[in-house]
């Protein structure tokens, strides 16, 4: 990467990491698609695991207090099954394919979520293990793929803490087995940790700076934007 590119990468990694302060999520899906355009897709996909990785490692004890086994395992197990066949995808697919199923990935997520869609039924064991599967898939092969367990995790009857600590455990948990997954394979790329390092406190930065906005900000009002702002973005790139 040379330096100008880095440059375009600073405040994009300090706005992803706004982003995610506000709101509680969106980071990868705000960082990848449009850094696909800076450096090589599989690179930007291995630079947000590793941002996501750590990001909230600082909230790791306290979710290890407050998750819910039981509804957490069946998610993180199935993501297990699946995160093989999506660093197999990220290390294997053309750049130009891999940059369009990102931005294909992001902008299905962003119009769900626009829409306001949430899961009613009743979160049992197979539900889980295919919301999981499916978005361990996504995630090792674009860094994009948890909002659809968001959303499931957020219809469900556990408490506001409970919910926050398995959103963080399962997000933490499926970014480093995917990333062990490409350091075992041989297949993660040490540009893309030492390019991590670097982006790593304007990103912190921005999710410090946007947690303690987030209450002056009408947050359905940003989210509304930001993922509007992800519809526009990812239709381009599918154009280009």
């Amino acid at each position: 990467m040379n330096a100008w590119i880095f440059l375009g990468a600073v405040p994009l990694a300090t706005l992803s990491g706004f982003v995610r302060g506000v709101t509680g999520f969106g980071g990868a899906m705000v960082f990848t698609a449009p850094m696909a355009l800076l450096v090589e897709p599989k690179i930007a996909v291995m630079i947000a695991l590793v941002l996501e990785a750590f990001a909230a490692l600082n909230m790791l004890p306290e979710a290890l207090k407050k998750c819910s086994s039981r509804v957490i395992a069946p998610l993180c197990l199935a993501a297990c099954l699946t995160i093989p066949f999506g660093t197999y995808l990220l290390t294997e697919l053309d750049s130009g394919v891999l940059k369009r199923f990102i931005a294909g990935t992001v902008l299905v997520l962003a119009i769900f979520m626009l829409r306001g869609f949430r899961y009613t039924g009743r979160q049992r064991i197979t539900t889980s293990a295919i919301l999981g599967g499916v978005s361990g898939l996504l995630v090792s092969a674009t860094s994009v793929g948890a909002p659809p367990v968001i959303l499931y995790l957020l219809s469900g009857p556990d408490s506001v803490a409970t919910t926050r600590a398995n959103l963080t455990l399962y997000i933490i948990a499926i970014s480093m087995i995917a990333l062990m997954v490409l350091l075992l394979r041989g297949a993660f790329n040490p540009a893309s940790g030492l390019i991590a390092i670097l982006l790593a406190p304007c990103y912190f930065s921005g999710v410090w700076f946007g947690s303690r906005v987030f209450p002056r900000v009408d947050d359905k009002s940003f989210r509304r934007f930001v993922l509007w702002f992800l519809i526009v973005l990812s239709t381009i790139l599918l154009m280009t």
